[in-house]
Parts: C-alpha cells; structure tokens; sequence
C-alpha cells in the first residue's frame, strides 16, 4: 500500500519538541535566593504541604472542565471538545518550563513583561524559598502551582470555539495566547512590580487574570470563526452526568484554585475556602430560582452552569471579603450571567459554550465587587470605605484588560490561521470532529 506523504508543516511540531528535549539536558542554575537581610529563608511545611495539594487540586480542574465542556456538545465532536482541555496540560506545561514562567515571573521589565531569561528552562527555579513570590515554600512549587492556572486558561477558551475549530490550528493558537496574553497579563497583576498590582487592583486567584482573559479570548475567537452549521440556540447537550461530573471536579478542584492562592496553611486560605463554597451554592440556587421564575423547568444543566458561575464571580476577592459579602458575589454573578445567556441567543455570536457570559462577565462582576468590598491586610480598600479613586483604577485596569485580551486574541487568531486554517471545512463540521480530527468516537457501538 502506498503511504501518504505527509507535508512538512506537520513535522514542525515534532521538530520543536525534539529541540526543547535535547536543549533540556543542558545543565541550569539553581541559585539559592537570599533576601537582602542576608538570611536564608526556611521552608515551612505545613505551607508547603497544603500547596502540594492545592497544586493537585487545581490539575483536576482542567479534566474537569472537559467533562462539563464535552457533556454540552453534540455526540459527533464529544472527544474533540475533551481533548482540546486536555492537551493544554501538555502544551502548557512544556512551554511554562522553557519560557512561560519567565515571562510571566522574571525580572520586571517596565511592569509589562518578565524577562524571558530570568527562569528560561526553570533556571534559578530551586527548592528554597523566594522571597518575593514564595516566602515560606520550594520557589519551584510555587511555579508548578501556577502552572495550573496558566493550563485552565486556555483550556477555557475553547469552549467558545468548540464544534467548528481545527484541532492542529488550536494548538498554535493555545501557545501564542500563553505566551503573549496570558503570561503579560500575569506579570501586570501578580508580579510585585506589575503595573495593575502596583496600581492596587486586587485578583487573589485569577478573575481577571483567567476568567475575564479567557472570556474575551473566547467571545474573540467565537465572532472570527463565525456561526456553527445548522445549530440553533436550542441544540441539547448530549450528556448531563458528564456536565455534573465536570461540575463537581471544577468545585473541588477550585477549593486548591482559591484556597491555595493564599501559598500558606492560614487564616485566609480558611476564608476563600468558606467563601468560595458559599458563592458557589448561592449562584446555582440563583439561576435554578430565576429559571423557575420564568416559568421554565429548573435543569440539571443550569444548576452546574450556575455553579460555576459562582465559583468564577468569588475567584478574584476570595480572601479580601467575608462570609456574607460572597453569598451577594453569587448572586449578582449569577443574575448578570443568565441574563447574558437569554441575551447571547438572540444575537449573531456563536459562542458555542457561554464562555463568555459566563466566565468573562462572572470574572468582571467578581473583579469590580472587589474593588467594592476588599479588604486587604486589615485595612478596608474598596469602594465602601471611601476609596473612590481606587475604585477608578478597577475601571481602568477591566478597560486595558478588555482591550488587549479581545483585540490581542483576535490578531492572535488572523496569525494562526495564515499558519493553519483555523475553521474546518463545511463536511468536516458536518461529519463531526471526533471522526474528521482525531479518527476516533466516544464509544464504540458496533456489534463487533
């Protein structure tokens, strides 16, 4: 049988990944870092026992969301949609260790951007602490656990895409938005000299960070890729349990996203910890209640959907505000978002997942509440106690970050696919992803 000959554009890939493994096993520096008193700083393991395992809990979140995102698609692209959130635990995790950390964690340059040879190939990255990022902790686990959240961004873009997107094109575009939209906006805000951290806007776990980047990278790429073919506002998803599986992995995981952000076993991981449950469980009640007071029958889907909802509104403030303050994140989240989603029907944008409705509207609302209600120390910074002009600079900072997540992705997107055609073909669509991209289906029904 004569073999297929195979174009050069799809032996790249392997080609990098064969260079970044052989430029691997040149040796790095693990300098240990002293802080300018002189002293060396110690581990304490009770932090670093809790980050371990706030680490594992934020990698859940990425299968996770696989399931919540596959159990919504029709049967035909189910492994598609599973497999684009599982290949950014690949993907990102390779680019994190050449260069990704460091430009998301090396030396400021200018508050923008970190210098991409601070860390290149986890230089400098040891077991000892940091004493800017990581004061009680292996500098390497605080990388690792950061990793995770640089994995679950991307992988949450690609529900806005879902159905319709080339799986070879994705994964170009996963790295360049890692590499260029990710890790700067990481650097702005949870960098000490980041210019967003230095302007006092607070993102204790990534609301603006992941979810607000990720929702104008979706609804970004959902108006470049256009409409699906032939699907209505009223498509069904094709497997509940897996939306509630996915669901459940997300709200468990989301315990190490919030509660580990604190990097230490103390009072406030105990405080996101409870607030985050609580914002969770008011916001899937809030959109159940609204479903029925519409007159609709209150779904299992929309429980979920409500659920994560919450758990995105209380990500940016889960240290800063108390008990009773979330329960009101949840269900503002909760009310803005479904009433995105009723909106969202009735327009041209074919954001197949509501990634935007309700990730990137669920971060804004839990961003701008924070700068409502945070506290931050001890010390009262947000709106109610009288810090209009900090308030401002929240305003500010959802339009820069608005600005250079949609219109940098969407650039991103018209350089992928130049590269590689981004949308597959009108039959490809039309015989589904699983088959066309990856030769596979989610079960085997054949009475063989």
């Amino acid at each position: 049988m004569k073999q297929k000959k195979v174009a050069w554009k799809y032996r790249v890939p392997f080609l990098l990944l064969a260079i970044v493994a052989i430029v691997s096993l040149i040796p790095v520096d693990h300098e240990t870092l002293i802080p300018l008193g002189g002293e060396l700083l110690e581990v304490n393991h009770a932090d670093t026992s809790w980050l371990l395992m706030a680490s594992a809990l934020v990698l859940l979140m990425t299968p996770g969301l696989a399931f919540f995102y596959g159990g919504m698609v029709r049967y035909k692209n189910l492994v598609s949609t599973l497999l684009q959130s599982f290949i950014a635990l690949g993907i990102i995790s390779v680019l994190w260790i050449v260069v990704g950390f460091s430009v998301a964690f090396g030396d400021s340059v200018g508050g923008f951007i970190g210098n991409p040879t601070s860390f290149m190939f986890f230089k400098n990255v040891g077991l000892t602490p940091h004493p800017d990022f990581a004061p009680t902790i292996p500098f390497a686990l605080f990388a690792m656990f950061q990793l995770k959240f640089a994995i679950i961004t991307p992988a949450l873009i690609t529900g806005g895409l879902a159905e319709r997107v080339r799986f070879t094109s994705l994964m170009l575009f996963l790295i360049l938005f890692s590499l260029l939209i990710y890790a700067p906006l990481a650097h702005w805000t949870w960098h000490p000299e980041g210019f967003l951290r230095k302007w006092g806007v607070l993102d204790f776990a990534g609301g603006t960070v992941v979810h607000i980047s990720a929702g104008f990278a979706a609804l970004s790429g959902a108006i470049f890729l256009g409409k699906r073919k032939g699907v209505n506002s009223e498509a069904r998803p094709t497997n509940i349990p897996y939306i509630l599986l996915g669901t459940g992995l997300l709200w468990f995981g989301w315990f190490g996203f919030n509660a580990g952000s604190s990097l230490a076993a103390n009072d406030m991981a105990v405080r996101a910890f409870v607030n985050t449950n609580i914002s969770s469980a008011t916001a899937m009640m809030t959109w159940l209640f609204v479903d029925g007071a519409m007159g609709k029958k209150r779904s299992a889907a929309g429980a979920a959907i409500g659920a994560v909802v919450g758990l995105v509104a209380i990500t940016p403030a889960a240290g800063f505000v108390i008990v009773g303050q979330s329960i009101f994140f949840g269900f503002v989240a909760s009310l803005v978002s479904y009433t995105a989603v009723q909106l969202k029907s009735k327009t041209k944008i074919d954001d197949t997942l509501d990634v935007f409705p309700c990730h990137g509207l669920g971060g804004i609302v839990g961003m701008l509440l924070t700068g409502v209600f945070a506290v931050e120390n001890g010390v009262g910074v947000g709106l109610i106690h009288g810090n209009v002009t900090q308030f401002m600079f929240y305003l500010l900072a959802l339009l820069i970050v608005g600005v250079f997540t949609f219109g940098g992705s969407y650039l991103l997107y018209k350089v992928t696919n130049l590269i590689l055609p981004m949308r597959v073909t009108a039959e490809q669509e039309e015989i589904g992803l699983d088959i066309t991209q990856h030769g596979e289906e989610a079960f085997d029904l054949s009475t063989k």
